[in-house]
């Protein structure tokens, strides 16, 4: 309750700061790039801050690239790059805009661009798009993650996916047809079910499924467990971000709760605890995982071999085949004094040129079409399936400003039924009256 009251207060202190300031619409008109490398005299140099959460060393070695290739591209423009902490990015970027000190580029969790946006705290960039943002080389269901009222507000950069990692010796030694490779042809979810129950072995500790990487945060509930929702036929918000209710409650979202619930607690093929690392480790033979832990298994497990000991297979289907799409991506400030030399650098990392350096050292997966038709390895098994399934199945969480309130009730609700064994009837009815009073006070 109190976090809620925070961040709706959050929210309205945004939006005051938003409206006492007098934002720049217009920025300053910069000339095209030349090619002379020389660097215009100090003071005429436009200087951007632009802040990002601190990654990894590829990623940051990436970004040290992108930023020193930017400015040799566009001398007249300095990028002040800042690093932050994970844990400590969401918290000091809001009190930046709060206090009406931002930075004029931001990177953003795509959840939560939203909340910015009804903030009015970010720079609208669909013009930018329409005008030189080759806005067709983005999937368009990718794109609508990043739009809010009809306006884009972030570009963004890369995606990930999860996809059906199964052990196949296991498979093999049960007897059980392998799955398909193919990205639109998946294995429903009672295929893996009845997969499941032949897999299982409760006297070696061996479970037949981990279904959503078992039960972490609020953000991991809504990449992990809102696809088996959409994939039953049901929905957990409306399609304008303001209601659960006749979503959360209906019967293909109860359908899909009942279904998730009854692997741990009727067939008990799944279990609420397991050891570290359980999948490479033999103790779970199939888990829903992501496009990154190919590379954690090549570095940390190098006798557990793609193609001999596992494999991967498209997401499970109920009714529709459905994923979560969405990664972090570049806003601009609405207080940027320079929107268009803000823009000129959105669009430098995010287009081509930049995608193109930016994946070539991360091995992320490219938003663009253009950069991943480049690279062989996007375009076969096993990274296909998580690339073909975003464009086809690709949905986004919930676009709406309230998305941390509404996720935590959704993770509640989750937790309470399948480990609490609460009604279903009940559980959601509870989720709903916390994402409807959270709505009330922010719109």
């Amino acid at each position: 309750m109190i976090n809620r009251f925070l961040t709706v207060a959050l929210v309205v202190l945004l939006a005051a700061a938003m409206i006492t300031g007098c934002s720049s619409t217009d920025g300053d008109k910069l000339s095209e790039p030349s090619e002379v490398a020389d660097k215009p005299p100090v003071e005429d140099r436009i200087t951007l801050t632009f802040w990002r959460n601190s990654g990894n060393d590829a990623e940051n070695a990436a970004y040290d690239q992108l930023v020193a290739g930017f400015m040799k591209k566009y001398p007249e423009i300095k990028v002040e790059m800042t690093p932050i902490p994970y844990s400590d990015y969401d918290t000091k970027l809001r009190t930046s805009i709060a206090s009406g000190n931002p930075p004029d580029i931001m990177a953003i969790d795509a959840p939560n661009m939203a909340s910015y946006a009804e903030a009015k705290a970010l720079y609208p960039l669909t013009s930018y798009f329409k005008s030189d943002g080759n806005i067709t080389d983005i999937p368009a269901s990718t794109l609508s993650t990043y739009t809010y009222k009809n306006e884009i507000y972030m570009a963004p950069l890369t995606e990930s996916s999860i996809a059906l990692f199964y052990n196949k010796k296991m498979f093999e030694a049960k007897g059980i047809p392998l799955p398909s490779k193919d990205p639109e042809q998946p294995m429903t979810w009672e295929q893996v079910l009845d997969a499941a129950k032949k897999l299982t072995d409760p006297e070696s500790g061996v479970y037949g499924i981990d279904p959503a990487q078992g039960f972490q945060n609020a953000g991991a509930t809504a990449y992990f467990k809102y696809p088996i929702i959409w994939q039953f036929g049901g929905e957990v918000m409306s399609s304008d971000g303001k209601t659960s209710k006749g979503y959360l409650d209906s019967p293909e979202t109860k359908k899909a709760l009942q279904f998730y619930s009854d692997l741990y607690n009727k067939h008990k093929v799944s279990a609420l605890e397991y050891p570290p690392d359980p999948f490479p480790n033999g103790k779970v033979a199939m888990t829903v995982d992501g496009s990154w832990s190919l590379s954690y298994y090549a570095a940390h497990f190098p006798d557990f071999k793609l193609g001999e000991d596992y494999d991967i297979a498209p997401l499970p289907k109920g009714v529709r085949q459905a994923v979560a799409n969405g990664s972090w991506a570049y806003a601009i400030s609405s207080r940027s004094k320079n929107p268009d030399a803000a823009w000129k650098f959105v669009n430098y990392v995010t287009g081509y040129e930049g995608s193109k350096t930016y994946v070539s050292i991360t091995k992320d997966i490219p938003v663009r079409y253009s950069v991943a038709k480049e690279i062989v390895e996007l375009n076969d098994y096993p990274k296909n399936i998580f690339v073909i399934q975003n464009r086809k199945f690709g949905r986004s969480r919930p676009i709406t400003p309230i998305f941390p309130q509404m996720s935590e009730a959704v993770k509640k609700m989750f937790e309470e039924v399948v480990i609490g064994k609460r009604s279903i009837d009940h559980a959601t009815a509870d989720a709903i009256q916390k994402i409807e009073e959270a709505s009330v006070e922010s719109y």
